[in-house]
């Protein structure tokens, strides 16, 4: 269930980047709301993920995973340029989320609750 909570985490984080986008430096009030809600529920749903997953593979794997789909969708929705060095880097960091998805060790066990 951590990686479907870190998957989650990553698709508010890949609004949260385009939503700030269309903020207009917060000028906007629509968009804004939209990031402060994608941006809690992107960090809400990582704390869920993290309560098995390693910090460093959960944090790395929904930073690329959000880099990756901002920088697909900001090509598409906003025209942004997309250019064979990008697309080098991204099958990178591709790369890199899946090496740390197989090489990661079991997941321990979810810790009690405290109340």
């Amino acid at each position: 269930m951590a990686w479907v909570h870190l998957l989650i985490a990553a698709v508010f984080e890949v609004v949260f980047a385009l939503a700030t986008n269309a903020t207009e430096g917060f000028t906007r009030l629509w968009p804004s709301l939209l990031t402060i809600a994608a941006a809690a529920g992107g960090i809400f749903f990582l704390s869920l993920a993290l309560r098995t997953l390693d910090v460093g593979v959960g944090y790395t794997v929904w930073t690329g995973i959000g880099s990756v789909g901002t920088v697909l969708l900001g090509a598409v929705i906003f025209g942004e340029e997309f250019t064979p060095g990008r697309a080098l880097a991204f099958v990178l960091i591709i790369g890199g989320v899946l090496g740390l998805k197989l090489a990661d060790r079991p997941a321990r066990p979810a810790r009690p609750s405290t109340r």
